[in-house]
This record gives C-alpha cells, sequence and structure tokens, in this order.
C-alpha cells in the first residue's frame, strides 16, 4: 500500500467516462498536494469506494448510472461523513442545485470550469470545512420558481407516460424506444427538476405547467404515488 504524505487531499473521481476521469486524473496528478485514490463509473463503485478509502473530497458527476446523485450523496454521506461531495454538472437547474445543497454537497460545478478553479475548489473544501462552493451563472443563483426549467419534447412525452404509472418497458414500447434510452431520459428529467423520485419529477413538471394536466393523466398522477416511495432512480 502506497504511504500518504501528511497534508495531501486523497481525491474520489466519479463518472462513467473513462475520458473524463483520465483527464481529471491528469489535471489533477500535477499537483503536489492532492491525490486521486479511487475511480468509479456507477453510483454503487462511488459508494463502496467511499466507505473503503473515506477521501477527503468526492468528485461526483451528476449522471451515473445507477441512483440518482441525491440519492448518491445521501449514501456516501452516510457511509463516508467526512468526505466533503463536489457535483461536477452539465446543468445549472435552480431547483436541482437546491436540493443538491440541501443533502449537504460541499460544491457544485459546471464542467464549463477551468482548471485552477477546480483545483482551488478542491483545496477550499478541504481546508475550510463550512465552505460551500457553486460555480454556476447569476441567473441560477437567482432562480426559485420551477417554471424556469425546460423539457424538451421527448422527455414530457416519457414523463406524461410516468405519470400514468407505465414501468419503463411500457413506455419504451409506447414510444418506440429501448428501456436504456427511457432511463436516460427519465434522469435528465430529474436532473432538470430536481426531482428524487419518478412523483416526484411528476408533481414538479405539473405545478410548472410542463406536461399535459388533463383529467386522465391527472388521475394517472395520483395513481403513481407508490412508485415514489423507495424509489428515487429512474428505472423499475
Amino acid at each position: 500500500m502506497v504511504q500518504l504524505e501528511e497534508g495531501k487531499t486523497t481525491i474520489l473521481l466519479v463518472d462513467d467516462h473513462d475520458l473524463v476521469r483520465e483527464g481529471l486524473r491528469e489535471i489533477l496528478g500535477y499537483q503536489e498536494d492532492l491525490v486521486v485514490v479511487g475511480e468509479a463509473g456507477d453510483s454503487e463503485g462511488a459508494v463502496a469506494l467511499a466507505a473503503e478509502k473515506r477521501p477527503h473530497v468526492v468528485l461526483l458527476d451528476i449522471e451515473i448510472p445507477g441512483d440518482d446523485a441525491i440519492t448518491t450523496v445521501g449514501r456516501i454521506r452516510k457511509r463516508s461523513p467526512h468526505s466533503a461531495v463536489l457535483i461536477l454538472s452539465m446543468y445549472e437547474g435552480p431547483e436541482l442545485l437546491q436540493s443538491l445543497l440541501d443533502v449537504g454537497v460541499r460544491g457544485y460545478l459546471l464542467k464549463s470550469v477551468t482548471r485552477q478553479d477546480l483545483v482551488s475548489a478542491i483545496r477550499s473544501v478541504r481546508l475550510d470545512k463550512r465552505r460551500v462552493i457553486v460555480s454556476v451563472s447569476r441567473e441560477t443563483i437567482t432562480m426559485r420558481h420551477a417554471g424556469s426549467m425546460t423539457l424538451s419534447e421527448r422527455e414530457r412525452e416519457v414523463l406524461e407516460l410516468t405519470a400514468q404509472a407505465l414501468s419503463n418497458r411500457q413506455i419504451a414500447a409506447q414510444l418506440s424506444l429501448t428501456e436504456a434510452t427511457v432511463k436516460r431520459h427519465l434522469r435528465n428529467i430529474f436532473v432538470k427538476l430536481g426531482a428524487v423520485s419518478r412523483i416526484d419529477a411528476v408533481n414538479k413538471a405539473v405545478a410548472a405547467a410542463l406536461i399535459e394536466t388533463g383529467e386522465g393523466k391527472h388521475k394517472g398522477a395520483e395513481s403513481a404515488a407508490p412508485l415514489g416511495q423507495g424509489a428515487s432512480a429512474p428505472g423499475d
């Protein structure tokens, strides 16, 4: 086992793209005080490695296979409470940002951030236990209502069928998609809406008038409620 020098900041990289992890590892490798101690490509691997390595910082991609980001953060913090979780994201949704801050992330950085800002954020959350780093646009910080959220036409179709309590397989058949594609759309929806479950996503979309709310769909949303209990991931 390699002995770490005292004062080194240990980091766990979590991203489902090998190329992204390789790039991050290379960037961080130039810093004498930072060291990558593990890499994971999905939520299960992230939680397991966080529990094993107890890193100072977890760099977590917002969209990885497995549990949604909010659930994953909660599990990591439970298994390794002293690890600071920094989110890396392509999205600026205010609802998502607030939801992640609520579960205790120490930072939210867009993937367009510079390497200097990334390194600075890692050092900051290690040195100051109370500091939270947020690198998004001013508009994201000031937006607080769901009306600012947008869904693609396909995402709306998927969510409307979800509101009717259809399974991923049924949605895939109705829209001539694969189940994997349906799950991917649901993950994107969760991210955009800051939702933690299927019913939470439906309720937020209905409240924001993002999906149709006809009588049949409204009843479907109510019947979908049990799906939200203990089933926060897009898969079923």
